[in-house]
């Protein structure tokens, strides 16, 4: 089926499609990581299923400040990297602003990893896990409203009011008991994010600077791509832990799981046990490494590193 219409007025540039059922990847900045798929599983120009628009010309939309309305249900990975001018498109990899996914019914697995800009109206449910995200009071009455998490603790709450966290100084604490993938993504201010409760895929991915902190168990690829700034897990990490690592600091309050710093590049990883792959392997621990634990409140001698 087919419903369009665009919308123009001083105030908004509205775009409102009606795909045919849930339908992956709808704003989705990565085109659902074309560098990797390269196609096989979408195309910038492929059209939207029930639309007259490719997936392109949505991020577009967004990228030129319009807004996205969604009438229905939207399914897995939407709104993937809002607002990152990405560097395999031939950005610079950093934040852009860009306008606001309205979304009439419910949201899948995913929504909003790794985002960094926009916000997210859900007028539905949203399946966990969610993304680099938290929510605010809305100014929309019925509906739920998103921001990122790397956004609020790098430019403010902006005038808005935080449901299930608390933010002062440079110290978000989020308690939500949410799930999520990607918090703290491409981080890179001197920030702490702590998230009580456990977590899923690719903790601190990207980031630069600042701590996130987790108190909790985490997913595959904690501190993937890590360039900086420190990863604390208080309990353990599943597998593929510090993947493409090039600096910073990992901290596993237990076992950091298999392929443990697979194709690192650099960078230190303290974790309780894990089973590490070349070029990573387990070393000593230096008095500058006890020295990290101890600040964050581990003891060093059950420590391991692998470097």
């Amino acid at each position: 089926m087919f419903n369009f219409l665009k919308r123009k007025s001083d105030r908004e540039n509205i775009l409102e499609i009606e795909p045919d059922g849930p339908v992956d990847c709808i704003a989705d900045f990565t085109y659902n990581f074309y560098w990797q798929q390269k196609g096989e599983e979408l195309e910038p120009e492929d059209q939207i299923p029930g639309t007259g628009h490719t997936y392109k010309d949505i991020v577009e939309h967004l990228k030129n400040g319009g807004t996205l309305r969604i009438l229905g249900d939207a399914g897995h990975r939407t709104c993937s990297s809002m607002g990152v001018d990405l560097k395999f498109f031939g950005g610079a990899g950093k934040a852009i602003d860009v306008g606001d996914v309205i979304i009439e019914g419910d949201v899948d697995t995913r929504m909003g990893i790794s985002m960094l800009k926009g916000g997210i109206y859900v007028k539905g449910k949203v399946k966990e896990p969610i993304g680099n995200l938290i929510e605010v009071e809305s100014d929309k009455k019925g509906y739920k409203k998103f921001r990122s998490i790397t956004d609020i603790v790098t430019n403010g709450l902006q005038g808005e009011k935080l449901i299930g966290a608390t933010f002062t100084g440079n110290r978000l604490i989020i308690d939500d008991r949410r799930i999520r993938d990607t918090i703290g993504a491409r981080l890179d201010v001197e920030a702490q994010i702590i998230h009580k409760g456990n977590v899923d895929l690719s903790t601190g991915i990207l980031m630069k600077r600042g701590i996130v902190r987790v108190d909790g168990n985490a997913g595959r690829n904690t501190g993937a791509l890590l360039s900086g700034g420190t990863v604390i897990i208080d309990g353990n990490a599943d597998d593929f832990t510090a993947i493409d690592m090039k600096s910073g600091t990992i901290i596993i309050n237990g076992d950091g799981g298999k392929f443990l710093g697979a194709q690192r590049k650099g960078g230190t990883i303290l974790a309780k046990s894990g089973k590490p792959v070349p070029p990573t392997s387990e070393s000593k621990l230096t008095e500058e490494d006890k020295q990290t634990l101890i600040r964050f409140g581990f003891n060093p001698h059950s420590f391991k590193k692998f470097s």
